[in-house]
């Protein structure tokens, strides 16, 4: 199985915030690959297909292909878990370059560098 990287869509058992519960969906990986190597980690921002209860910051994925998904879908990066590699089920796909750059502005507002 190929290592996780950044901007990597996988399918994993995604935990619910709400009860102790998870269901399988695809995620994207958020984090530096630093963080795999230094700790076995990667951080996962949830991928959902649902068109109610949209927030307002999810972030539409356009290329819908690169990322592997066969539906429209939005990255909601409001949702994001620590998963272990070893609970990677599937790698998708990966995001374009214009989806990356959406999910960077989206994280922008709610992990600031400055």
């Amino acid at each position: 199985m190929p290592e996780p990287a950044r901007w990597d869509v996988w399918v994993v058992p995604f935990p619910f915030t709400d009860r102790l519960a998870e269901k399988r969906r695809p995620a994207l990986v958020i984090s530096a690959d630093e963080l795999f190597r230094d700790h076995g980690l990667v951080w996962m921002a949830m991928i959902t297909s649902t068109s109610i209860n949209r927030w307002t910051s999810d972030i539409e994925v356009k290329d819908l292909s690169a990322a592997g998904l066969m539906i429209p879908c939005r990255i909601r990066i409001a949702k994001i878990a620590a998963v272990e590699p070893a609970r990677l089920i599937a790698r998708r796909g990966g995001l374009s370059v214009r989806d990356v750059k959406s999910v960077l502005s989206g994280l922008s507002r709610y992990l600031p560098t400055s």
